[in-house]
Formats: C-alpha cells, structure tokens, sequence
C-alpha cells in the first residue's frame, strides 16, 4: 500500500493533481513509485474530465529524488532505473502538464519536474542534478531532455557541480517559467490550470506534438496537416470556438480524445 499512499491522484475541476507525499524522506521516490506514476498518467489520458496535470509534493518539498537506498539493489539487477520509465511517461502525456515546486527539487526531482510541460516554483525552492555526488551516469534521456530545456553550458554546470541552484538562477537559464512568492504556488498554479482546463485540448495537444517534434529536429509538417485535419472535423473544437468568439461567449470545448 505504501506507494498509493505516498503517489496519489485527485481529480477537481479538470485538473489531476499528482501528489508525491512522503515528507519524511523529503519526498524521495521509491521503485514502487516510480512504477506507480505511469500507471496515474494512464488512467488520466483516457479520462474525459482530465484536461490538465499538476504535479507537486506534499510537506514542503518537491521531491528529493530518488530512494538512494534502493540503488544498490536495482544496480545488482542489471535493471534501468525505474525513474527513466516514469519520466517517458510523464513527457509523452498528451494533456498540459505542470511542475509546481516547493522546496527541494533535486535529482530524479528534477528529472520529473522537466519532463512536464511547464514549471512554477516558489521563490525558496532549491534545485539541483547530483549524480556527480554518488558517482553515477545520469540517464540518456533526461539529460537530452535537460541539454533541450536550458542549452549545454547550463547543463554541464548542473550535472559537473551537482550543487543546488535557487530559483531566480533556476529561471534565468530557462529551467523555470515562474516563480510565486511564497505561500502563493498552489493558488498560482490552480489558477493557471484551470485557464489550462477552459482552453481547447485539441489545440494543446496538437500544440504539445508539434512543439516536441520541432525541438528534437523533426519535421512537424505531417503532424501539422493531421492535426488540422482534426480541427476541421465535425468533432473538432474549431466551430465551436468560432461560434463563441463571433456570439461573444466563452466557449464550451467538447473535444476530449487524441488521434493516436
């Protein structure tokens, strides 16, 4: 039972908050975890009233990583270690995704908090890539995904150092996009989700295939026409935004399933 205690999910107003809620261990994930967050992600992508994610910890940190204790045991295995399945799952989630981060967001913390979407923090969170303190190579994955999101310099300086870095540094390299004085994050955060939830899906995931495509060096032009395509569709969410900008109402988008 420890992991659906310490990883939960709620849904309200079509937001999922993802909660990681072992503050006693600043919130460090075990393998049972990290197995158990795709697991979330699944039964949100296929849920209709989901229209965003917000992943955050509980007790005043993010996540302090992963669980050095269970190193040792996943090493003797010959295993990859489980946060690279959760941090592929929560990249490929087709719906907005964000990081809300208080606190400590270090390590396999960091690994999640950039593979969503989006990161807002509040201005005393703390954040760092340390495997250069235990000695380890730290996974193929997220550091291209890390190279993507703050360039080569910033992150060499992370993963050579693996010191902390506070948030102002944080949002200069392009790690984070806002920073909430403190106390205010989850109002924050709960805000812009649901400005996430009243907008078209469509358009964001479409927005979000693109976007990823673009930034590997892909060529997003059939994605492009596809998802056009989609839009256009009697299903689409295109009438219905017309119809609401031209009659001057808010719009009531329907369009809840992907193509894939």
């Amino acid at each position: 039972m420890a992991a659906e205690q310490w990883l939960r999910g709620e849904v309200a107003g079509g937001v999922a908050t993802i909660t990681i809620d072992r503050p006693d261990k600043r919130n460090a994930m075990s393998e049972a975890m990290w197995l158990r967050l795709p697991v979330l992600l699944d039964a949100f992508r296929t849920d209709p009233a989901v229209r965003a994610v917000v992943l955050t910890g509980a007790g005043g940190d993010f996540s302090a990583g992963a669980d050095i204790g269970e190193l040792e045991d996943i090493r003797r295995r010959g295993d990859a270690h489980p946060s690279t399945i959760a941090e592929e799952a929560l990249a490929a989630f087709p719906k907005p995704t964000i990081a809300a981060v208080e606190g400590f967001c270090v390590g396999g913390g960091c690994q999640l908090a950039t593979a969503c979407d989006l990161r807002f923090a509040a201005e005393d969170a703390r954040f760092g890539v340390t495997p250069a303190r235990l000695g380890i190579v730290y996974p193929g994955s997220a550091t291209r995904r890390l190279v993507r999101q703050i360039g080569a310099s910033a992150a060499k300086y992370l993963l050579f150092s693996a010191d902390l870095i506070d948030a102002p540094h944080a949002l200069r390299i392009g790690l984070l996009d806002e920073i909430v004085p403190p106390g205010a994050l989850h109002d924050r955060v709960a805000a812009f989700a649901a400005t996430l939830a009243s907008r078209s899906l469509l358009t964001q995931q479409a927005t979000k295939e693109i976007v990823d495509i673009l930034a590997t060096g892909g060529d997003a032009d059939p994605a492009v026409r596809a998802w056009l395509k989609e839009a256009h569709a009697p299903t689409g969410d295109m009438d219905e935004g017309v119809a609401a900008f031209l009659t001057r109402r808010p719009p009531r988008f329907t369009w809840t399933t992907s193509r894939t």
